[in-house]
């Protein structure tokens, strides 16, 4: 913690009722929300699902329409001088000012006035943990887009904050770059000092560093949790596709039992999970990354288990995209090795795996 005071027990940010309209147009429609010492939290959402705008409002950067915002117990004024004191924020354009790195990444002790050698050690330290340690002398204004938004960052960890806002901080980055930052992230997030809230529209940044992530679309929570429980019990159609699933096929439910549905795809029967009766038509998701490929069958292998024929095999980097007819018409995703030790080509045939739990099943009213 950045001061004596202590983190309370439970969330040390909570947001009720939120809403932010402009004009007609609803940008925000939040019941709640809450924010844990420690932890990461992530808003995941597409161009517009109103992340951004709840990441400014819980920060106290703005004023919602109706709702309360309060941090440590605090709301109104008092609530936003304590989140000025004891939180940062990086958005996703850097503002450096003129200056060396170093002179940027002290700025903020400076303005609240910390003794000069505790501003020298923890500028160092923060721009140690971002890796910029050896740019503290260059000239800010001429550092790469993403050395720049690591000054950013470090400008705002060495201030200790208790809460890390990141409002897409690497959505401006070439991919090359995008990467390397995100890793650093990674140990920042994790230092086990503070609690982190980034705003993302990348399920990939969402998912390897929340512990904790929300959905939104159109300013509504969709959906809200750990990253697991969003894989495993989507519910429905876009969170589904948000946690990757972006494949679909409609099947019929022959039977339901305790959460689990036998569907019928052409004469075939598969097992999947969803919330359906017999006769109602459901759209079933899957990851493409969630097929078993292989030449033999393996007797304790899933449930769902059937021979398709390869259609058509194309590269996609490391990976090799794998499209299969059988029981319907498949994708699956592959490792280039795992396509050489099966001598992959056009037209051979092939055992299909995938668990039950990987079929996502949804009536189709829900789509």
């Amino acid at each position: 913690m950045s001061t004596s005071e202590a983190a309370p027990a439970g969330p040390i940010i909570v947001g009720q009722n939120l809403r932010v309209r402009a004009g007609d147009r609803l940008l925000l429609d939040v019941d709640t929300v809450d924010v844990r010492g420690g932890e990461v939290l992530a808003f995941l959402g597409p161009n517009g699902a109103g992340k951004s705008t709840l990441l400014r409002v819980i920060a106290m950067l703005q004023q919602p329409e109706s709702g309360s915002v309060s941090f440590r117990g605090q709301s109104g004024r008092e609530g936003e001088r304590l989140m000025r004191r004891h939180c940062a924020v990086v958005f996703q354009r850097p503002h450096l000012w003129a200056g060396t790195v170093r002179e940027n990444v002290e700025i903020g002790l400076r303005l609240r006035r910390h003794p000069p050698e505790a501003t020298r050690t923890l500028a160092e330290e923060a721009a140690a943990q971002l890796g910029i340690e050896g740019l503290l002398e260059r000239d800010a204004r001429a550092l790469s887009g993403g050395e720049a938004q690591r000054v950013a960052i470090a400008r705002a960890m060495a201030l200790q904050p208790d809460v890390l806002f990141l409002d897409e901080p690497a959505s401006n980055l070439d991919a090359m770059a995008r990467t390397a930052l995100m890793d650093d992230l990674d140990h920042v997030a994790r230092d086990g000092r503070h609690a982190t809230v980034l705003a993302t529209h990348d399920r990939a940044d969402a998912f390897s560093l929340a512990d904790r992530v929300v959905v939104l679309r159109d300013g509504r929570v969709v959906q809200s949790g750990q990253p697991e429980d969003l894989f495993e019990n989507p519910a429905d159609p876009f969170i589904a596709a948000v946690t990757g699933a972006e494949l679909s096929f409609r099947a019929t439910v022959a039977s339901s039992h305790d959460g689990l549905l036998t569907i019928r795809v052409g004469d075939a029967e598969l097992i999947a999970t969803g919330s359906a009766g017999a006769g109602d038509t459901v759209r079933v998701v899957y990851r493409p990354e969630d097929l078993f490929l292989s030449r033999a069958e393996i007797s304790a292998s899933p449930r769902n288990r059937f021979k398709a024929e390869v259609t058509e095999v194309r590269s996609s980097g490391s990976l090799l995209r794998v499209r299969l007819e059988g029981t319907g018409d498949w994708l699956a995703v592959i490792t280039r090795a795992a396509g050489d030790e099966l001598s992959l080509e056009v037209g051979s045939r092939l055992w299909v795996q995938v668990k039950a739990t990987a079929l996502h099943a949804f009536a189709m009213h829900a789509t």
